[in-house]
């Protein structure tokens, strides 16, 4: 049987490749499990958990500003975000019903439905393991984030007492320009007026020397013209 020849046929309308971004290229990948996500529904009568979805979690951090750092975690298969909010330093995770798979916490500004919204949410891992991992993870973000805020809050303090200087105002430190501070200035003070009366005292030993040095020249003189009579 003759084998059927290749058949090609030329797409009537061509369409351009496009470029999709999913907003995660400017950030660095911290972390990256595979987790179930739930939902704290106050709405619902009675309130109860309710599945939100199962995919890869991750924590991502900001290239160009390292104070930015999210949750986000998409569905399987639709890539759909089922959590996308900030990590905050005050955020806490706690143990679910006493099990070490799973974590609860609360965010103040939960993105995944587009508009901010407050959420409970509960993950679940596959093994203690990696919700361990996470927890880690986790704490060590927030812990760079006290940092950072830390040292802001130095380079704010440092500007204002410059400025404070350069207006001639009293700084946190109780310096004033030019002046020191505190107990570092009267050291200095003390010093200053230690060699001062070390100087004048020197000073007025050289004019009692030369006090001396006349009187003794005068009195030979004296003796000179006493013995020339």
């Amino acid at each position: 049987m003759p084998s059927s020849p290749d058949i090609h046929f030329e797409p009537i309308v061509k369409l351009a490749t496009i470029e999709t971004k999913t907003l995660e290229e400017d950030e660095d990948v911290i972390i990256k499990l595979r987790a179930r996500l739930y939902r704290y529904e106050t709405e619902a009568d009675p309130p109860e958990w309710k599945e939100r979805g199962t995919g890869e979690v991750k924590l991502l951090k900001n290239k160009g500003d390292k104070s930015r750092i999210r949750v986000l975690m998409r569905r399987d298969k639709t890539l759909k975000i089922c959590a996308n909010h900030y990590v905050l330093k005050d955020m806490t995770l706690k143990p679910n019903c006493g099990s070490n798979k799973a974590w609860v916490w609360n965010t103040p500004a939960d993105f995944a439905d587009e508009e901010p919204k407050a959420e409970t949410l509960a993950i679940r891992f596959g093994n203690a393991d990696h919700a361990k991992e996470f927890k880690e993870a986790f704490e060590n973000c927030q812990k760079e984030l006290e940092s950072l805020e830390d040292e802001k809050k130095d380079e704010e303090k440092k500007d204002s007492n410059k400025e404070k200087m350069a207006n001639g105002e009293k700084t946190e430190e109780g310096s004033k320009p030019g002046g020191g501070g505190g107990d570092e200035t009267n050291k200095v003070t003390e010093k200053l007026e230690e060699l001062t009366v070390k100087e004048k005292n020197e000073d007025k030993t050289k004019e009692d020397k030369k006090d001396d040095t006349a009187k003794e020249e005068a009195k030979t003189e004296e003796a000179k013209t006493e013995e020339a009579n």
